[in-house]
């Protein structure tokens, strides 16, 4: 066990405390000109010049706060980062960053060094010479003279422009102007923001709140209009993504960019920065969302023997990765040591941690989620219609599986030729009698959203039509599906994947979940957590699925407890009850209050 993950994470020393575990072992994996960090192989769209450049910067959300707050601990490090700032914005040595170019990835990783001009000038900017200051000028305005998406990449120039704002540099007004005018065109109310084309997911939280509060802290006195509405903003957005945590600090695995963990957090601490608290959300309640979701990461094994994050997202997995993700891309995680940039004295971490539960039961409308909880609050599962995305990888599996749980997270598709390979959990797969691939959910023709349930007409194949409905009942949920169809089908619908065993030295004293199937149901519990699937019309068998390794971000090897069809053509009606618990145990026959409930849909 790595140091880091002995962390208690109680107090403000013992997350200055990780940040230094985190950061000490990228020291040897700075080059010798210090403007990159090397931290693993693999690759991502960009080249590998920029994807050190990218690990290199993304400490700097952790290195930026430790300064801000005068952590000692920062020190020794400051030397060295500060080293690779002033040689990486150098024309003439060896470790340049180069010239940006449109849609650049290094303009994502200029904003760190803009909100490091803005909080503190007397490090990023007096303790530099003459010609190095002219040298970061020039190469940060870079940005102002390129193209990048219209979406929170914007973002990156305005704490640029604001950073140059605070130092007396020139700043390219009508760009700033523009950048945070179309900033605000993206929210669409409840405090949720779409990021383009349409998404609302984790960047608005960890992208549009985390930056706009940023923003705020900064520009309060010059812009105060404006900073008034991105806190307040905040403030309603706060109990709503709230709902996406349970009591051990997960947070809902849910959408694109997983492999960042514990950015799920950097809100809570950007509200505290801020000086913003919400309606049920003072500083203790968010204390702990912040360091209960950090405990959680911290603890599981998402760093490589040398004790360098990994990309992944439960463990080290490059299957879910994003063509975005170079070896570097995990430390944006480092945004949620941001609380590190308040003092000792600050309420945020004089307040005594408390725990926050959400209500049992909460539709928000704007993100098409309908996420429930236990009574204890041990597991979030929510409930998904009509939210499709496109542009990156595995997209309908992070964007439109039935259900999202933080106990069990999601699976993702290797290939669609077999079951065990397509890892259908809480998805129905079909496909033609005797050929072709499986298909599952892709996009919705239409979706209707209320307090108890979800409806959705879907197509996953031309000449299939489907109408399902997904209606939650404590941790229990039914799920209905009218097929019509013009040819014969096989159907597979999947509960959630269950971890398939534990560690141990020998065989025998590996925990292994116990499997279960039978004519009408199919179940795996076991110390991991538990799901059954019940059938109550439609269906032939259940069958545990033995899911192709790699395919669950939480879990390498997972089961998949899945019910078996064979669909005629013209119209079926397929029935079913989905249990998920933390326990270890499962049920063996279905509550009458489920039946009767199922009954009435």
């Amino acid at each position: 066990m790595l140091d880091i993950q002995r962390n208690p994470l109680r107090t403000r020393q013992d997350l200055a405390r990780a940040a230094v575990q985190m950061i000490t072992p990228l020291v040897d994996c700075l080059t010798p000109e210090k403007s990159r960090m090397i931290v693993g192989e693999g690759s991502a769209h960009y080249s590998e010049d920029v994807a050190g450049m990218e690990g290199f910067s993304r400490v700097l959300w952790a290195l930026v706060p430790m300064l801000i707050g005068g952590c000692p601990e920062a020190e020794p490090f400051w030397k060295l980062w500060k080293e690779g700032v002033v040689h990486g914005t150098d024309p003439a040595h060896a470790g340049y960053w180069g010239t940006v170019g449109d849609y650049d990835q290094r303009m994502v990783e200029m904003a760190v060094i803009g909100t490091g001009l803005c909080f503190i000038p007397q490090r990023f900017w007096e303790d530099l010479s003459p010609e190095e200051q002219d040298n970061l000028y020039s190469w940060l305005n870079q940005i102002n003279l390129h193209d990048m998406p219209k979406n929170n990449w914007r973002y990156f120039r305005i704490l640029v422009n604001i950073g140059f704002q605070k130092v007396g540099r020139p700043i390219d007004q009508a760009r700033l102007t523009e950048d945070l005018d179309m900033m605000e065109s993206h929210y669409v109310g409840d405090g949720w923001y779409f990021d383009y084309p349409t998404k609302r997911d984790y960047y608005t939280i960890w992208a549009f709140h985390y930056y706009s509060l940023i923003y705020a802290a900064a520009m309060r006195d010059a812009d105060p209009e404006r900073c008034a509405r991105f806190m307040e903003r905040a403030r309603l957005i706060a109990p709503r993504f709230a709902c996406w945590f349970d009591r051990e600090g997960r947070a809902l695995p849910y959408g694109r960019s997983l492999t960042y963990r514990f950015a799920q957090g950097a809100f809570w601490a950007a509200m505290a920065f801020a000086g913003v608290t919400a309606e049920g959300l003072g500083w203790g309640e968010m204390k702990h969302m912040l360091l209960g979701n950090l405990r959680f990461w911290l603890r599981m094994p998402i760093f490589d023997r040398g004790g360098a994050l990994t990309v992944g997202y439960g463990y080290p997995n490059l299957c879910a990765a994003e063509g975005y993700n170079a070896p570097g891309s995990p430390y944006w995680g480092m945004k949620a040591f941001l609380a590190l940039a308040l003092p000792e004295d600050h309420p945020f971490w004089q307040a005594e941690e408390k725990p926050y539960t959400p209500p049992a039961r909460f539709l928000d409308e704007q993100v098409r989620l309908l996420l429930t909880r236990d009574a204890e609050n041990r597991q979030v599962v929510a409930y998904t219609a009509g939210n499709h995305a496109w542009e990156h990888m595995h997209e309908d599996e992070k964007y439109e599986k039935f259900a999202y749980s933080t106990q069990f997270a999601f699976s993702i598709t290797k290939e669609s030729t077999t079951l065990n390979k397509g890892a259908f959990d809480s998805m129905l797969a079909l496909k033609r009698a005797g050929k072709d691939l499986w298909h599952a959910r892709s996009g919705c023709d239409s979706f209707a959203l209320s307090a108890d349930r979800i409806a959705f007409a879907w197509s996953p194949m031309e000449g299939v039509r489907i109408e399902s409905v997904l209606a939650p009942l404590g941790m229990w949920h039914i799920r209905k599906h009218v097929i019509v169809s013009e040819y014969e089908l096989e159907a597979a619908e999947g509960a959630f994947a269950v971890k398939k065993d534990g560690p141990g030295a020998r065989p025998c004293d590996r925990i292994v979940t116990a499997r279960e199937e039978g004519p009408d149901r199919a179940a795996a519990h076991g110390v991991y957590g538990s799901s059954a699937i019940f059938a109550l019309s439609g269906y032939e068998r259940g069958e545990v699925i033995h899911a192709e390794p790699n395919t669950s971000l939480m879990y390498p090897r997972t089961v998949i407890p899945t019910l078996r069809a064979r669909i005629a053509p013209g119209k079926t009606v397929l029935l079913c009850a989905v249990w998920t618990d933390t326990a270890d145990c499962c049920p063996q026959s279905l509550p009458e209050e489920v039946l009767q409930y199922a009954r009435s849909l």
